[in-house]
């Protein structure tokens, strides 16, 4: 077999991760690609027949590149992105049986590309703090052929200072050094035209981040005519597309301004995301590129920041527990580069990670209506002929638009072929609920409250409490008092103050209510975590009793639950 085969069996293909049933990202913050608003101005022409038609050639951009660095093109070649200049240089320089050193953690496909050529590697430990030269020089041996650095450094956004570069590459002239300058653009210096004097130092650029075009694939590597000459060899021929590298050329000539600006909006939230991040409590790494990664307590707590904030529409880098610390505690958060999307961003940070307030749904949520609600549906439903199951039921719920529970009535009626109106359906349901006047009460007496008024007390000495409810305001009272903990909630958004969920009208108006910004909320319902979600809110879910089951969490996991809990006690342990 191969002996390339064999080495590429050893390892799994990279991924950044997958994505949970049902999760709706419209704000990618976790693969550090530019700010879309450098397209708003961007001109429509499509690509030219020609463009299509001929094999490309990057002779025109290569020469583009190397006259504004002061080389000859020679030392220049333009790639499918900068990842692929990585993997030709280490199949360039490695063979079988030679060694990368690789300070880590850092860009993870240097290190899949060196083992694929048939490298070992040797990590050097470099988390905070300056580069560590002297461990990367005391590592190194005579099987030494390529030292990676790369800065400012992915994923913890640090950087090598260019006499530490001069350092190694001096110390170590039978080694190359391949200095990753992906996110040069948003550091405090851009080393490149220094590196470049080096004779055993090859550069990898990218226009991925800097110039938002990652879609488009190019990159390039510059350094000796020699080392550059070898990449040509061990690659196609025909890397980058004919539109890519014309839209490149396009950009290079017309767009730095603009890429001026936004490089300098990037830099001034990546100094307020890390202002941000340490007031909720995480500790970001100081960074120069166009990200920030945050520390967090712990791996799990790390785990539902990010599912938090995915069911917010916004989607973090996360890493599991395959990498080495302090990565799976780390969450690495693109800057998006606007100022709506950052404010987006920062108010999804603070409900997440610093909630003033927490909303509780009744029904399902405090509220046992099993017995009440649930079978004033179902007995509802026979006085017109018609057996409902409990789960013809929760499956009306689950499809949404079901927060009105007469509405839910009717609606399941005519579905089975009952022709009748709502305000029959309501009278109804309303007199088996209620009982009869003058006579006992009816299924509301059936209402059991789930948890206890001490858990609830403990709810709010961490947060404000409110709850946001479809029933109609009697019956919420009702209750509340009965139970003895309408004291402990300090609003209550009914029937009759909003529309109903899952438009996130009731959901804002408890939260002016209550003058805060930031809050989580719990319900049993897609309609309740889309109502929570529209609004900014963390959306939490909590089977209904008698309703948990495997099928149940996936169904509220796939309706955007940030998490799905099994009791309210778990809300002790996650708010901070």
């Amino acid at each position: 077999m191969p002996a390339l085969a064999v080495r590429a069996q050893s390892l799994k293909a990279y991924s950044p991760g997958e994505l949970p049933a049902g999760a709706k990202v419209d704000l990618w913050l976790d693969a550090n690609e530019g700010p879309a608003t450098l397209w708003e101005n961007a001109p429509a022409d499509a690509p030219s027949e020609e463009l299509l038609r001929r094999y490309p050639s990057a002779a025109a951009l290569e020469a583009t590149l190397a006259a504004s660095w002061g080389i000859d093109p020679s030392q220049i070649i333009v790639t499918a992105g900068g990842d692929d200049a990585i993997d030709r240089v280490c199949r360039g320089v490695l063979n079988p049986g030679d060694e990368l050193v690789f300070p880590a953690p850092s860009f993870e496909m240097i290190e899949r590309f060196a083992r694929l050529a048939g490298a070992s590697v040797t990590r050097v430990e470099w988390g905070r703090g300056e580069f560590p030269v002297q461990q990367v020089l005391s590592v190194a041996t005579p099987r030494t052929r390529l030292i990676s650095l790369v800065t400012p450094n992915n994923p913890t956004g640090n950087v090598i200072s260019l006499a530490a570069i001069r350092e190694v590459a001096q110390a170590l002239p039978q080694a190359w050094i391949m200095v990753d300058l992906a996110y040069a653009e948003f550091a405090d210096a851009d080393p490149m035209r220094e590196v470049l004097e080096l004779p055993n130092a090859v550069v990898i650029r990218t226009f991925s981040k800097a110039y938002a075009m990652a879609g488009a694939r190019v990159g390039y590597a510059a350094g000796p005519e020699r080392l550059i000459s070898a990449l040509r060899a061990v690659g196609g021929p025909f890397a980058v597309s004919g539109p890519s590298a014309a839209l490149v050329a396009t950009r290079i000539q017309s767009g730095r301004q603009v890429i001026a600006r936004r490089i300098e909006v990037v830099r001034d939230e990546r100094e307020r995301l890390e202002r941000v991040l340490a007031t909720l409590g995480a500790t970001p790494f100081p960074s120069q590129a166009n990200f920030v990664l945050a520390e967090f307590r712990s791996a799990a707590r790390t785990s539902r920041v990010w599912r938090a904030l995915l069911s917010l529409g916004i989607l973090v880098r996360q890493y599991g527990d395959k990498y080495t610390e302090p990565l799976p505690k780390c969450l690495r958060i693109t800057c998006p580069g606007d100022d709506a999307s950052f404010a987006r961003l920062v108010a999804a940070l603070k409900a997440v990670l610093k909630p003033e307030a927490l909303l509780l749904d009744m029904d399902g949520v405090i509220a046992d209506v099993a017995g009440s609600y649930r079978a004033a549906v179902s007995q509802t439903a026979a006085t017109f002929g018609i057996t409902l199951a409990p789960a013809d039921i929760q499956t009306e719920k689950d499809l949404g638009d079901a927060n009105n529970d007469w509405i839910v009535t009717h609606r399941l009626l005519t579905k089975r072929g009952i022709t009748t109106t709502l305000a029959e359906v309501t009278r109804r349901f309303e007199a088996l609920y209620w009982g009869a006047p003058g006579g006992p009460l009816g299924l509301v007496s059936q209402e059991t409250l789930i948890s206890s008024r001490t858990m609830l007390e403990a709810l709010r000495s961490k947060a404000r409490l409110a709850i946001v409810t479809g029933r109609p305001r009697r019956d919420a009272e009702v209750f509340l008092d009965r139970f003895g903990i309408r004291d402990l909630f300090e609003t209550i958004v009914c029937m009759e103050d909003a529309p109903r969920k899952p438009d996130p009208a009731p959901v804002r108006l408890a939260m002016h209510r209550l003058g805060v910004s930031s809050a989580w909320m719990v319900g049993d319902t897609p309609d309740d975590l889309a109502a929570a979600r529209a609004a900014g809110v963390v959306p939490l879910a909590i089977p209904a009793p008698g309703a948990a089951s495997p099928a149940q969490t996936f169904t509220l996991e796939a309706a955007g639950a940030a998490h799905v809990l099994s009791s309210l006690d778990q809300l002790l342990e996650m708010l901070p």
